[in-house]
């Protein structure tokens, strides 16, 4: 075994290591502590105490939830930013995220539903409706859906979605006052019924990245050189972008739109493990639910027994990441 693969090695493993550790301190700690010796015993001896029913009833569905929207938001970040070889790419870039909120906000507003269960499906449909378009837009024209093109229709279809959405809840109370709790990201009150509805699209878009994981590593050399190593780069991309869109769409679907875990999750799994787009999946698949859980368990305990949702959490600590970024001379290439 070579140096670079026992580094790669040591580090998935330690991302094993803190992603078990963020699943205890998710289900142990927020306004009522319970000893992890608790927390085990409501697990696996089914006690019956109130730490037990707070464990299996609130916590466990929770920290599934957290553990599925980060899993799916890094790996779509490592997707997005491998089909366009864009280093700051995130899952939004195909207007995902926005489409997911005009699929809520229509619920909401026009069909009377009112539960993050229901949300699920019509913020699916509309990320889905979203990603098309935009990827029909790109792919529209001389050259397909280059990288460049791709990023900047998905950028023309954030901000058409923005504003309709803005103009539906701007004339409807009544949706404004229920869309703006979901609209702030959160895996707080999601019950078992939300992951039952879930999983399954998560595994989908994973099996689709699994399809492709091997062609993101001849994309980041350039179209003519993935088309010289045999593969077809336009439908790698589009299989890419489907999973991506997949993943995003079932994460916001879910949790709302959260920022920064699709973006820097992917630069902290390639600086750790290097670009092989296959350790850096693996990696992202397992940081991205420690991300999101610790924000998450962070936003419970600061201001208890007040919560913050995750989505600020995510915000407050992303943005010094970004500003980094940003200064960097040099990041390390999708």
């Amino acid at each position: 075994m070579s140096r670079a693969t026992r580094r790669r090695v040591a580090w998935t493993l330690a991302g094993v290591l803190l992603l078990f550790l963020a699943v205890l301190l998710s289900l142990a700690l927020g306004s009522r502590q319970i000893p992890p010796t608790q927390v085990f015993d409501a697990l696996l001896h089914g006690g019956a105490g109130d730490d037990a029913q707070v464990v299996r009833a609130l916590r466990v569905p929770r920290t599934v939830v957290g553990v599925l929207v980060g899993l799916a938001l890094a790996v779509a970040g490592v997707v997005m930013q491998g089909i366009t070889r864009n280093p700051i790419a995130e899952p939004g870039v195909l207007g995902v995220s926005q489409g997911a909120s005009l699929g809520v906000v229509c619920a909401i507003a026009f069909l009377g539903v009112h539960s993050p269960a229901g949300y699920v499906w019509f913020a699916f449909a509309g990320a889905g409706v979203a990603a098309v378009a935009a990827y029909a837009v790109a792919g529209s024209g001389r050259g397909g859906a280059s990288p460049v093109k791709l990023a900047l229709a998905g950028a023309a279809m954030n901000a058409f979605i923005a504003s309709v959405v803005s103009a539906i809840v701007t004339t409807d109370a009544r949706a404004l006052d229920e869309f703006r709790f979901w609209d702030v990201g959160s895996i707080a009150g999601r019950d078992g019924e939300v992951v039952a509805q879930t999983w399954p699209f998560v595994l989908v878009g994973l099996l689709l990245v699994a399809v492709i994981a091997r062609g993101l590593d001849a994309l980041s050399l350039g179209d003519d050189v993935a088309r010289g190593l045999g593969h077809r780069v336009a439908l790698l991309r589009a299989v890419g972008a489907l999973a991506a869109t997949v993943l995003t769409g079932v994460a916001v679907a879910v949790a709302g739109p959260i920022a920064f875990t699709g973006l820097a999750v992917p630069h902290i799994a390639r600086a750790l493990v290097g670009a092989d787009h296959r350790w850096v999946l693996a990696l992202s698949a397992l940081l991205g639910p420690v991300v999101i859980l610790l924000a998450d368990v962070l936003g419970r305990v600061v201001f208890a027994p007040s919560e913050v949702p995750v989505a600020v959490m995510t915000a407050l600590l992303g943005v010094p990441f970004l500003v980094a970024l940003v200064r960097r001379k040099a990041t390390v290439p999708a």
